[in-house]
């Protein structure tokens, strides 16, 4: 890899005059990912639409990208001719000259712009860097007669850091369609990441045509009936189109076929797979099956080579995803027949089971020299012989386990790459996963990776789109009526802008990246997601000093999207698009009663400025869940329902404490916790919390938690006369 130096040109006074009376003011440019070295120069050059363009005879398919990209926008259509030395635009591909893999060179002087790359991928990612140079209106669908075409001079040099840069997209959780999928790949490739994991199996759906087994797409594909029928799946023919559709934009489609677990949708649609060969129904709601692969049945593993085969053969990638995460081994304990290969395998624990079977697949794959990728599960459950890649979703530190067993690994881990959790706590956030914090963008920005080499046992990062918490099931199905596709906006709000910082991630050396000059990049982007007509989620204002002066509290704000507007309120309610519009600092009495969001338009706008109340005083009773007020409880007696997901991470013994805060007495009874709307525990209880009673605590035992599944509790309450009470509410994990 080259040495990732960067140096920006800085236009002096003198400069910025030349090019003032040149009447081509060059802005300076902000590329994502960063360049390793970028030069920008005096002057810019005026795209016409009588410019002419010769390519290589391999980028043919490049070119005519190019050339689509260009003729929506501006109504250029550029001609081609064979003589480089005369052509206004040249694309062509020297390994010679650009050394590392996905590499390339870009230049744009007063007369011409040549773009060099290593290979068809590199110069694929000089024509991005290229249209990043331009107005952002270059990236509309429809014609921008008003828009004048200019590029910056520039001379850049660039190549990644690490090979795999990559997203996951779960769509069988949810099934979103083939023109969204192109969708997702063309917002990818536009910022330089080249490795889609297609997360085509799980136990809420079968998403992929197999010819041998019918019945896994007419049965395992599909949750519910009639009008509540939910579901979908790609034909073999979907999948070529989505292939060349991503092979053109240098992205590889790795399958994920999951097993031992999360297939019961395969196990709906023949039975006999299982260990039990029970009947099932394909779940509507998030679930994840104990029911498994049954190793010990010939026809269960004729099954699994038969299917990858036919996948394996309709994916020209070298990587194929087995899944292997999340199992749980009491179904192979209990089968007699899986008892007996352990018994043949000379294997202690059924965990072992698992290594056993990825050691069959890793050898069918590598004869068709694919290469296995799965969950870190693969690499810890039994000896794995054949090298394999494991996707660490746990914690960064987590990659020393393929480093000690000689697999390598990618980067995915939940802590800063799984897009979806939301990126903050304020009120009024849309519902996603909640069994981990909240991801924010500098979070995810700011994960170390090490920098790569040949030597490297991490090939790079993956961030992960899961679709199970917040889309599956009835919140966000569509009308198809109303034909609608509020679960891609929504897919796309939690993705973005965060998949910017996960392709930087990629591509850029650790050393060399920074939080605020990428934060002052990411700026003018918006506008780019706005014109490819990609949803995302709107920052907040920037607060750029918060100052008491006197008995006032001045806030001084910024809006971190270019050319966007900030309106505000200063007595707490939510701002709108007839609020104020920030144009200087503004001072209040009390923080709180300052809000301010920034506005896109009318339609899109941020969550508000929030503050969040001050806990410290509450530090001994744990992390806070819930606050109830007047409004919340019944007038004389009844129950109180608040959610507590992704407070009580794993079981465990809690202590839940109610604090009461200001006004009158109230009576607590019986505390319930429910799962869903499975009751798990039932605490008995009769107290009184209020003036003298500061706080009353619950003891609870939680034996059944399960990651990404919704928690309640439900409390008994009482006033006598008017309820006027306050306070919060508090999990503290009682240490064993």
């Amino acid at each position: 890899m080259i040495k990732r130096l960067r140096t920006i040109f800085r236009l002096t006074a003198a400069g910025l005059a030349a090019l003032f009376s040149m009447g081509a003011m060059a802005q300076p440019v902000s590329i994502i990912p960063q360049p390793v070295h970028l030069e920008q120069h005096e002057g810019t050059l005026l795209l016409r639409a009588d410019m002419t363009m010769a390519y290589d005879a391999v980028l043919g398919q490049q070119a005519r990208y190019l050339q689509e990209v260009l003729h929506r926008s501006t109504g250029f259509c550029w001609k081609q001719t064979e003589k480089k030395s005369r052509a206004d635009v040249v694309l062509e591909v020297d390994a010679q000259r650009v050394a590392e893999t996905e590499g390339y060179r870009l230049t744009v002087d007063g007369k011409r712009i040549n773009i060099c790359g290593h290979d068809a991928g590199g110069l694929f990612y000089g024509i991005q860097t290229f249209l990043q140079l331009l107005p952002p209106a270059i990236h509309d669908s429809t014609l921008q007669p008003q828009t004048e075409w200019r590029v910056p001079q520039v001379s850049i040099s660039d190549a990644p850091d690490h090979p795999w840069r990559g997203m996951m997209l779960d769509v069988a959780r949810y099934f979103y369609d083939k023109e969204f999928v192109k969708h997702y790949i063309d917002m990818m490739a536009m910022y330089k990441m080249n490795k889609l994991q297609f997360h085509l199996i799980d136990d809420s759906g079968w998403r992929l045509e197999i010819k041998k087994y019918p019945r896994l797409t007419e049965v395992g594909a599909w949750a519910g009936q009639n009008e509540n029928r939910l579901g979908g799946y790609y034909s073999q023919d979907d999948i070529r189109e989505i292939i060349e559709y991503a092979a053109v934009r240098n992205v590889e489609i790795i399958p994920e076929i999951e097993f031992p677990a999360h297939m019961l949708s395969a196990v709906v649609a023949y039975p006999w797979l299982s260990c039990t060969g029970k009947q099932h129904e394909v779940p509507r709601q998030h679930f994840i099956s104990r029911d498994l692969l049954c190793v010990g049945k010939e026809t269960s593993i004729n099954f699994l080579a038969d299917v990858l085969e036919e996948t394996a053969s309709l994916f020209p990638s070298n990587y194929i995803n087995i899944g292997g995460d999340e199992a749980v081994y009491d179904r192979w304990k209990e089968c007699p027949l899986c008892q007996k290969v352990m018994q043949r395998e000379g294997l202690s624990q059924a965990s072992d089971l698992q290594g056993y079977l990825t050691n069959v697949v890793a050898d069918m794959m590598k004869k068709k020299g694919k290469t296995v990728v799965g969950w870190e599960e693969i690499i810890m459950r039994g000896k794995v012989s054949q090298p394999v890649v494991a996707l660490i979703w746990h914690e960064v530190k987590d990659t020393i386990l393929a480093t000690q067993t000689g697999h390598q690994a990618i980067l995915a881990p939940a802590t800063n790459l799984y897009l979806d959790f939301p990126e903050g706590s304020t009120p009024g956030e849309i519902k996603a996963a909640t069994w981990m914090p909240p991801i924010s963008l500098e979070k995810c920005y700011s994960m170390p990776v090490n920098d790569y080499s040949q030597a490297s046992t991490v090939l790079g990062v993956q961030g992960c789109f899961w679709s199970d918490q917040f889309i599956h099931g009835t919140l966000l199905q569509e009308l198809p009526q109303l034909n609608e596709n509020r679960s891609e906006k929504y897919a796309e709000y939690l993705t973005f802008p965060r998949l910017l910082a996960v392709a930087e991630l990629g591509w850029c050396s650790n050393a060399s990246r920074n939080w605020q000059h990428f934060k002052q990049r990411l700026s003018s982007h918006y506008a780019r997601l706005d014109h490819k007509d990609c949803n995302y989620r709107v920052p907040e204002p920037d607060i750029v000093s918060m100052t008491e002066v006197g008995d006032k509290v001045r806030f001084e704000l910024a809006s971190p999207v270019d050319g966007a507007t900030i309106r505000y309120t200063t007595d707490g309610t939510y701002p709108h698009s007839h609020s104020a519009v920030y144009s200087s600092p503004v001072e209040v009495d009390v923080k709180t009663d300052f809000r301010a969001i920034t506005e896109i338009n009318s339609r899109h706008y941020s969550l508000p400025i929030y503050f969040e109340p001050d806990f410290s005083a509450y530090e001994k009773y744990g992390t806070f869940v819930a606050e109830w007020k007047p409004q919340s409880i019944a007038p004389n007696a009844g129950t109180w329902r608040f959610e507590a997901t992704g407070k009580m991470v794993g079981n465990g013994t809690y202590d839940v404490t109610f604090v009461h805060t200001h006004g009158n007495d109230m009576q607590l009874g019986k505390l319930v916790q429910y799962k869903r709307d499975e009751q798990l525990a039932e605490i008995p209880m009769k107290a009184t919390i209020g003036r003298q009673h500061t706080a009353v605590t619950y003891r609870i035992t939680q034996t059944a938690f399960e990651a990404g599944v919704p928690f309640y509790f439900e409390v008994e309450t009482a006033c006598n006369g008017v309820c006027n009470s306050h306070g919060y509410v508090f999990v503290r994990k009682v240490e064993e």
